[in-house]
């Protein structure tokens, strides 16, 4: 290790640090996932890593080294609790031996995410900083990497927020007063979001090659044509490290079984499908997320070629005043809100965990989850494309309030630029259903309309084949934004946030309020939050609050109420907080974290589990696949309300 260079790296990194985080260097957001291909190569940096924390009071500082796994958050590794509640900077460096065959070739390096800003060195020299912890960003490190020698990287993050960032945060300093002394300079950082503020390299760093003229960005549309076929249209662009380079584009499209069926020439172009296999849902039909792959080579008048594969699905969506639809059939949501979080790697990309959370949504019955409240791991999005798992992509504005910043819009401005990252990056997945904006903002604050208009027309620049949502939590009478976007998605914990431990007041309540909505807007609704802390293995009887019973309870009382509403029409979908318990700040009112979930944070089911399963497979049955078998080990009801009378007995 190049001790003496990282030194030299820390002890100016104050004065290199700029203030403003700006876009990867090699384009916009490094949107294209990294692959391996005839021309270009693929390396992990993936493993375990040097790491030192730098004080607040001295960011120079922090030389000892300690290992660390990356991809990974820091706060839970170590067995001190100044790492789990560090603020500010942190510093983690590897060598990496570059090929003598790089030479000659354009090479990138990309962080998968790191939260929250970053600052990127390769031998010393800063290469990119970003602003922003769960999007990818990038740099061209062509004249920075050395070829056939080992290359220091040192990737320095910090994970303060403040009323600027996405999401927002606060470093509050602790004053003396007549009831409590601090040490000197005691911080602390305050936020309002419900789940714990990991830090660290969360995902994958990859060093990888393209020829000095490259394949930048493919976009794919489909469209269902009303003779049966399908027209795909592409559009392809190319960039170059060379002054002056033309390329030609050649493509062709391979069926989800790998046979090629078209062949066209252009950077834009489109192909008519006949017979298409459209990508469906998960138990919309009997194969869900079949995918086709758009094969586009380059030739450069320079000799360079490249070659890129991109994988898409022919689907269409869909939607008015009442209804959502895929393919042109109306699709009613079974679905969670979700976290990327788990025991020891926080947010850290884990492998097996992923795997395993999509067996058990497939074992659920569920067709649909949110990216609460974020955009989560390409890894993750992978696997919900080629398992037909609806996805309402969200960005990373939680709980925001314009108050703190009026006629600053450099809170806007980081919007924007995680709005435009999200989308670019996850435009051509057949999976991404929704883009929804925010979740919980103060969309009641006047200064919302202006904030709100700015986003949602950006967005329709980007993308005008998928509906907009933002997560309400407000109240129709109060709400501005709502008139704004496609989908009403709202939040309501009745029987818990309010009314704690009436369960017999949650069905006349949530018809009540969820009408209203629609009455008020007329458009589709969806309950995108309703839930109840509950402590695995605690039971009471009759149901007591934080008891396995009381949390069936509230879901079978909750149930009633969307069965009335999907009814009339109307009515959307159903998305219960939260799939698993997951950790957040400590507070008097979170044992260990939040505790909704429907399985514990390991992954092992509660009763809530069971009863949602009977509910989601019987919808499916009823909604999308009427001779759908359903499991024989369902625990409850095989009825599509999954409700016998004595399972939610009136009061």
């Amino acid at each position: 290790m190049k001790w003496s260079l990282l030194l030299a790296v820390l002890v100016t990194a104050s004065a290199d640090r700029p203030k403003r985080a700006r876009l990867a260097d090699d384009g916009v957001f490094a949107s294209l996932q990294p692959q391996d291909s005839e021309y270009r190569e693929l390396r992990s940096l993936d493993g375990v890593w040097q790491f030192r924390l730098a004080p607040r009071a001295d960011p120079e500082r922090g030389f000892r080294g300690l290992p660390m796994p990356v991809p990974s958050s820091y706060n839970d590794i170590t067995e001190h609790a100044s790492v789990r509640d560090h603020l500010g900077w942190a510093w983690y460096s590897t060598e990496a031996w570059v090929p003598r065959s790089w030479a000659g070739q354009r090479a990138v390096l990309r962080v998968g995410s790191a939260h929250y800003t970053a600052s990127v060195y390769v031998n010393g020299a800063l290469v990119v900083t970003h602003s922003g912890g769960h999007l990818p960003f990038a740099a061209d490190v062509t004249d920075r990497l050395q070829p056939g020698q080992a290359n220091l990287v040192t990737v320095a993050v910090n994970n303060t927020l403040t009323d600027v960032t996405v999401p927002q945060g606060r470093t509050v300093y602790k004053d003396n007063n007549t009831n409590y002394v601090y040490p000197a300079g005691y911080a602390t950082l305050e936020y309002n979001f419900d789940f714990f503020n990991y830090a660290g390299i969360h995902r994958p760093v990859v060093l990888y090659t393209t020829p000095p003229t490259f394949i930048d960005d493919v976009v794919v549309t489909t469209t269902l044509e009303n003779d049966g076929t399908a027209t795909v249209k592409y559009h392809v662009s190319t960039s170059s490290r060379l002054s002056d380079d033309s390329a030609t584009i050649e493509v062709s499209l391979a069926t989800p079984d790998g046979s090629v069926m078209a062949e066209a020439a252009g950077s834009t172009g489109s192909i008519s499908v006949t017979a298409p296999q459209l990508w469906w849902p998960y138990l919309m039909d009997a194969q869900p997320g079949r995918q086709y792959t758009l094969e586009v080579r380059m030739a450069a008048a320079s000799g360079a070629r490249d070659v890129y594969r991109q994988k898409f699905g022919i689907r269409q969506f869909s939607w008015n005043a009442t209804t959502l639809a895929v393919n042109g059939r109306p699709v009613y949501i079974r679905g969670f809100g979700m976290h990327e979080d788990s025991d020891l790697r926080g947010k850290g990309l884990d492998l097996p965990l992923i795997v395993k959370d999509f067996n058990l949504i497939e074992w659920v019955g569920a067709n649909c989850f949110r990216t609460s409240h974020y955009p989560y791991a390409e890894e993750i999005m992978d696997a919900a494309d080629a398992r037909g798992i609806l996805v309402i992509d969200e960005t990373p504005a939680v709980s925001l309030d314009y108050s703190a910043t009026a006629g600053d819009d450099r809170l806007l401005n980081e919007h924007l630029a995680a709005l435009d990252g999200m989308i670019r990056r996850d435009k051509n997945r057949p999976s991404v259903f929704i883009w929804s904006l925010s979740n919980e903002a103060k969309t009641s604050q006047p200064e919302a309309v202006p904030y709100y208009t700015r986003l949602v027309n950006y967005a329709r620049t980007l993308d005008g084949t998928r509906p907009i949502t933002a997560v309400l939590n407000t109240y129709p009478d109060a709400e501005l934004v709502a008139p704004l976007i496609d989908v009403v998605c709202a939040n309501r914990y009745f029987g818990w946030y309010s009314d704690t431990g009436h369960t017999e007041v949650i069905e006349l309540q949530s018809e009540h309020f969820f009408t209203l909505w629609h009455e008020t807007f007329h458009k589709p609704v969806i309950n995108s939050e309703y839930g109840a802390d509950t402590v695995a293995g605690l039971h009471e009887e009759p149901t007591f609050v934080f008891s396995e019973e009381y949390q069936t309870q509230l879901m079978a009382r909750n149930f009633h109420a969307f069965e009335a509403m999907r009814a009339r029409g109307w009515f959307a979908g159903e998305m219960i907080w939260n799939f698993a318990d997951f950790m957040t700040k400590q507070d008097t009112t979170r044992v260990v974290g939040n505790r909704k979930g429907i399985f514990t944070r390991q992954r092992q089911p509660k009763m809530a589990a069971h009863l949602l399963r009977s509910r989601y497979w019987g919808l499916a049955r009823l909604t999308d696949w009427p001779d759908l078998p359903l499991p024989a080990d369902l625990m409850f009801s095989d009825s599509y309300t999954a409700l016998d009378d004595d399972q939610c007995p009136a009061p």
